[in-house]
């Protein structure tokens, strides 16, 4: 039987942030072997990780990366914030997102590299960690490019594309723009407001007017002018600056520039 040293044991500790005696049970059935006694924890307590993955993971982190061609925005989650913030925890959501770079636009599924560092969190955490959520975009055109924002905390990402005319900072201040605004953008223009939202809103307002006591034509022509304001305020382009409320989002832009696309995601929403 190999001899395991102290150091060995500290060296396997150190890598899956188990305690001692499993490590250096581990190693012993290994003979010493780092990498195959580091396999023998994964596969031990997978199973009995995998018997957590029903316990709520309401805290995690939005992690962005981003090339020239492309960039990608991924959501980790886990159940404590305290393993949220744990540099581990953190890293492992930024190779995520930069492995999301390596696949089809679109939505991410996890690859068999992400399941496996997400493995490795579970086991070493002991908590239920999950690949939430992921989306790749693609920029087809020569002019334009991404802009992101994270939050401090992590629990708010934003990506967005462009076409035309922008630079990057223009880029980072619309996406702390859609980061801290209310009412929060549903779309980049009036016509990207998905109609059932527009639909169920109106038909409220209608009804609100109705029981005032308006008749139905008349609580239907007040209600226009309402649902422009309504529009307005939640399409991207039409609202103000947060940091300059004397302009739109489509001003700070320039006519020069189009947005394509944009991605605000938070911790723990519903992804469905």
């Amino acid at each position: 039987m190999a001899e395991i040293s102290a150091k060995d044991v500290m060296a396997l500790r150190s890598r899956t942030g188990l305690s001692m005696m499993a490590c250096k049970a581990a190693l012993s059935e290994a003979q010493g072997d780092m990498e195959k006694a580091e396999e023998i924890l994964r596969k031990q307590l997978k199973g009995k990780m995998d018997t957590k993955t029903d316990r709520a993971a309401g805290e995690g982190r939005v992690a962005v990366a981003r090339s020239r061609e492309a960039a990608a925005i991924v959501e980790l989650r886990a159940e404590t914030d305290f393993t949220a913030k744990n540099d581990k925890f953190i890293a492992a959501a930024q190779k995520i997102a930069e492995l999301a770079l390596e696949g089809n636009a679109g939505d991410v599924q996890a690859s068999a590299d992400m399941s496996k560092m997400i493995d490795e969190l579970r086991i070493s955490t002991g908590e239920n960690i999950s690949f939430a959520r992921g989306h790749k975009l693609l920029q087809d055109s020569s002019s334009g490019g991404f802009g992101s924002y994270v939050h401090h905390d992590g629990k708010i990402g934003v990506l967005v594309q462009a076409e035309g005319d922008v630079n990057e900072e223009v880029l980072k201040d619309v996406c702390m723009h859609i980061t801290a605004v209310t009412p929060r953008p549903m779309g980049v223009t009036i016509k990207d407001i998905p109609a059932d939202l527009a639909d169920k809103e109106r038909r409220f307002r209608v009804s609100q007017a109705v029981e005032s006591g308006k008749p139905q034509q008349i609580a239907e022509k007040m209600v226009e002018g309402a649902m422009k304001k309504f529009y307005e305020e939640r399409a991207l382009m039409e609202q103000p600056f947060v940091r300059d409320e004397t302009r739109k989002i489509k001003d700070v832009i320039g006519p020069k520039a189009s947005i394509v696309a944009f991605y605000r995601w938070q911790v723990g929403e519903s992804t469905s």
